[in-house]
């Protein structure tokens, strides 16, 4: 496929996606099964075509008088790929499955392009009826906030500490041209390329070999941060497929006492596979035999460690997710913040006197990370929040700098902040 060809099929998947009222990747996927001519890389680019307009949905639609599909497009190759106005006629020539021609009025908006007047939540990239909980988040800051996660993700990979060190794993992916995670002593990291795709770490030999698995710093950082130690009884309460399971057992030098769960049964399926790679062989997958049943009965009251990866809008991982944005419903939020506070009081029913759970979600949202922490403790007197200033203090390395990213029950990352995905972190200790 020509590139102009690609374009054109990106704005049909677009308009797939606005008239089917679908995920991005159930329309790729779709695309892709009937265009059978379109080879992997054409494949990957479209993809990366539909994405990057993703990203930039609102502020594109701003410049360009309309959010129909094709100006989306259009509008992302000039505000994010930064084409010239010339370069993006010479692409929609009309011929061998290019876009028609540019009209006048599409000539003038990418001439004069520009979202500097917009409302804040255009020149963001954030939902409208979002913008206030991101004003309130991060002030003055907010714009660069959105703008930050509207951008592309890289690569992050967590080390496994059983198996590999981080030098010896980063010289057999020299060819890949490695990172040093600037946070996670175990993190490496690797930049998107032109098309936004970053490499296939999972064909190398040291993953089957359980050197490492794809996880993003952020999500090693808040882990690193919980406080699981050697020796412990951990329990993670919404493991899903086990990132941070994984990563907890590492930190534990696999030793202790760790139980991995999740109320959705199915999505610990590959948990399976993941630990008899990873080689840690302490973690007891419990599954819910039923929606009411609680599979770590046995274990109430006697947990050093609780983390509860709290099931949340996902705000902050929209980096990689940008069609999540766009669909979420303030009906969603109200219902996540319901499920935060279930699992928040299932977690104090689990945690021993003087031990802690740290509760984690990948939101930028207050809703879901300040407030809804402010409303556990209300309810439930006999734990405290542990100041950030603490969290970062006990942690194995000079975290100190993190200091100046505390709310005021926790730690907010982001990716203005951290260069990470959005996690938030608070750390609530049971009395003795």
């Amino acid at each position: 496929m020509t590139p102009a060809a690609r374009i054109s099929a990106a704005i049909e998947v677009l308009q797939d996606i606005v008239e089917r009222r679908r995920p991005a990747a159930d329309a790729l996927k779709d695309w892709g099964l009937s265009r059978r001519f379109a080879g992997s890389k054409d494949r990957a680019a479209v993809a990366s075509l539909v994405y990057d307009a993703l990203r930039r949905k609102a502020s594109s639609a701003y410049a360009m008088a309309s959010d129909e599909p094709r100006a989306l497009v259009l509008g992302m190759l000039r505000g994010l790929r930064g084409l010239a106005r010339d370069e993006i006629a010479a692409l929609c020539s009309g011929e061998n499955h290019a876009p028609a021609p540019l009209s006048a009025d599409e000539t003038a908006l990418l001439t004069a392009f520009s979202d500097d007047d917009a409302p804040g939540w255009v020149r963001a990239d954030v939902p409208e009826w979002l913008w206030p909980s991101f004003e309130r988040a991060f002030g003055a800051m907010a714009v660069e906030e959105g703008q930050a996660l509207a951008a592309r993700a890289p690569v992050d990979l967590r080390v496994n500490r059983l198996k590999a060190s981080r030098e010896t794993v980063a010289k057999e992916l020299a060819h890949l041209q490695p990172e040093e995670g600037a946070w996670s002593p175990d993190a490496l990291r690797f930049q998107p390329g032109h098309d936004g795709r970053g490499p296939s770490l999972q064909a190398e030999a040291s993953f089957f070999a359980g050197g490492f698995e794809i996880q993003d710093e952020g999500s090693q950082l808040v882990t690193l941060l919980a406080g699981a130690k050697p020796g412990d009884t951990v329990v993670d309460l919404c493991a899903g497929a086990g990132g941070k399971t994984l990563a907890l057992a590492a930190l534990m030098a696999n030793r202790g006492n760790l139980y991995a769960t999740d109320l959705d049964s199915r999505r610990l399926a590959p948990l399976h596979d993941r630990l008899a790679r990873s080689g840690a062989d302490i973690v007891d997958i419990r599954i819910p035999r039923s929606r009411g049943h609680e599979p770590l009965e046995d274990v109430a009251g006697q947990a050093d460690l609780v983390l509860v990866d709290a099931p949340c809008t996902g705000s902050g991982t929209w980096r990689r997710n940008p069609d999540a944005k766009w669909r979420v419903r303030p009906g969603a939020l109200a219902e996540r913040v319901k499920d935060q506070a279930e699992v928040l009081a299932r977690a104090a029913r689990l945690v021993k006197p003087g031990g802690r759970i740290a509760y984690v979600t990948c939101s930028m949202l207050p809703e879901e990370n300040d407030d809804g922490v402010r409303a556990f403790l209300g309810k439930h007197s006999g734990f405290a929040a542990v100041a950030p200033i603490d969290v970062l203090a006990g942690a194995e390395s000079d975290f100190s700098l993190l200091a100046r990213f505390a709310t005021e029950l926790g730690l907010q990352l982001s990716p203005r902040r951290t260069g990470t995905d959005g996690f938030y972190l608070a750390c609530l200790r049971r009395g003795d």
